[in-house]
């Protein structure tokens, strides 16, 4: 069974998060909500409560991926914390996938792992993916390689049947889409 790790900061944008989890969840994928905080409590923007699975601190296996929302301020504190930039730095350099969406690609572009990729974001963001290549508009989610982005809110459930796909296979993220009534493109 494939294993992601979603880490949550206060101010993540909720339905970036959460849509992640119960997709994947859905097509049976083990999905950890992981606390960068020393608690499992989490506010995200909307001001809606959450209780993470464990905190990053403790983690001590490796998952498949690593997955972080957007939001605000969330996106600033996913930046700052030492602990999810060496996760992230990790998952990269052993050819694990990392997934970002909204502002979170950010992360990845401050920490130079977009140089010569493919990547999008939250509109008007772009300038945070330092070297990057921009794929245009029209882009909801972006693979290049084992990095993949998104626009944010409005592509949450495109971005989470990417990561089905990449994680199962086409069928499994069709079987999805369908089951919550969503048609792909």
């Amino acid at each position: 069974m494939s294993k992601v790790y979603m880490l949550l900061a206060d101010g993540f944008e909720e339905i970036e998060g959460l849509t992640v989890v119960d997709l994947l969840r859905r097509a049976g994928i083990e999905v950890v909500l992981a606390s960068i905080k020393d608690t499992t409590d989490i506010k995200g923007a909307r001001g809606i409560n959450v209780v993470a699975d464990e905190l990053l601190s403790d983690i001590k296996d490796s998952a498949d991926m690593v997955v972080l929302p957007g939001g605000m301020p969330g996106t600033n504190y996913l930046k700052e914390s030492q602990a999810v930039r060496d996760m992230v730095q990790s998952y990269y350099d052993n050819g694990k996938y990392i997934a970002a969406i909204c502002a979170a690609p950010t992360v990845f572009g401050d920490m130079g792992l977009l140089n010569g990729k493919k990547a999008t974001c939250y509109p008007g963001l772009e300038p945070g993916l330092s070297g990057a290549m921009w794929p245009g508009e029209g882009e909801n989610v972006v693979q290049d390689g084992k990095i993949i982005t998104s626009r944010g809110l409005g592509t949450a459930i495109d971005f989470s049947l990417k990561l089905i796909e990449v994680l199962k296979d086409s069928k499994k993220a069709d079987e999805i889409a369908q089951s919550v009534v969503y048609k792909r493109k």
